[in-house]
């Protein structure tokens, strides 16, 4: 027998071999006694139920165990006592805090939260924002002058502001190359000057609503802690516009900076300067903690000056 013969011969031999092999394992597996059939489907059905069981109380165990789905439940009770024997009008002014800037959900930060959380049964309460980002206390204290404004604040009930941080952050710009503690000071007294004004100008369009001014918190805290001047700044503006609350008659100051300085977990959106959907959902709680009328002056207290 020649080479070419003999290598023929073996092709064959290794093709068939292949083959037998994959015919022996595409073969049926003889069949089962009927027995045996529903006693292994009975056996899966349980293991499926135990399975599903299973992934049921983790389920279960999860949501009780959520902060955040849970922490407005005992605030709803009283939220509903207040709100839902009236229909009440909220006016929301200010900066990128109030318009929701930050907020991954898109459902418009605190405004959007307590918004569903107060007409979560029933609509009762009104919300109107006419906050922009970016603005300061004299653009806002421009804006009071806008007519649909001061018919919105004509009819309201209760107004939330958010203003001041943006003041800061101006002069961090004008004074890039020149930074000065004493270019703080002087556009510190502008602000109180400004934040009288504001309010004044709110009370003489409506003298009946509830207004509160929401102070802010040190976004560069997260990466500048170790510098104490920064802190100092904003907790010096922040007590300003408490000082100014002070000033008037259901005029309250709610303080939140207390929130971002000791949360465990991260309340900043990707741009690690406005909050997240759970820091919104945090400043909303505590502003509605206010509105409830369970705030005080030795209750959420931030560092003061020295």
């Amino acid at each position: 027998m020649n080479i070419k013969k003999r290598v023929i011969i073996m092709i064959l031999l290794i093709i068939s071999a292949i083959a037998f092999y994959i015919f022996s394992k595409e073969k049926t597996p003889p069949a089962q006694p009927a027995k045996e059939i529903i006693q292994k489907e009975v056996e899966e059905e349980e293991t499926e139920e135990i399975e599903e069981q299973e992934v049921k109380e983790t389920e279960e165990v999860t949501v009780s165990e959520d902060p955040v789905r849970d922490f407005f439940s005992e605030k709803l009770e009283k939220a509903s006592e207040f709100f839902f024997t009236q229909d009440v009008n909220i006016v929301t002014l200010g900066d990128s805090l109030t318009e929701g800037i930050g907020d991954e959900t898109n459902n418009g930060g605190y405004v959007g939260v307590l918004d569903d959380t107060i007409n979560r049964s029933k609509h009762v309460v009104e919300f109107h924002n006419f906050a922009k980002r970016g603005s300061r206390s004299g653009q806002l204290l421009n804006r009071l002058e806008d007519e649909e404004v001061i018919l919105a604040l004509e009819e309201a009930d209760i107004v939330l502001i958010t203003i001041g941080a943006n003041d800061i952050m101006q002069v961090f710009k004008e004074n890039f190359t020149n930074l000065t503690m004493e270019k703080f000071t002087s556009e510190q007294i502008r602000y109180e000057h400004r934040i009288e004004a504001i309010f004044t100008t709110i009370r003489e369009t409506n003298n009946d609503a509830d207004i509160y001014l929401i102070g802010f918190y040190n976004p560069f805290k997260k990466y500048f802690e170790d510098i104490e001047e920064l802190d100092y700044i904003v907790n010096s503006w922040n007590q300003i516009g408490r000082g100014v609350t002070e000033q008037f008659s259901n005029i309250d100051y709610i303080p939140i900076k207390d929130i971002f300085d000791n949360a465990e977990i991260n309340y900043y959106s990707e741009d690690n300067f406005h909050p997240n959907s759970l820091g919104y959902r945090m400043m909303a709680e505590r502003i509605l903690h206010y509105v409830l009328n369970e705030g005080g002056s030795d209750d959420h207290t931030e560092a003061t000056i020295e």
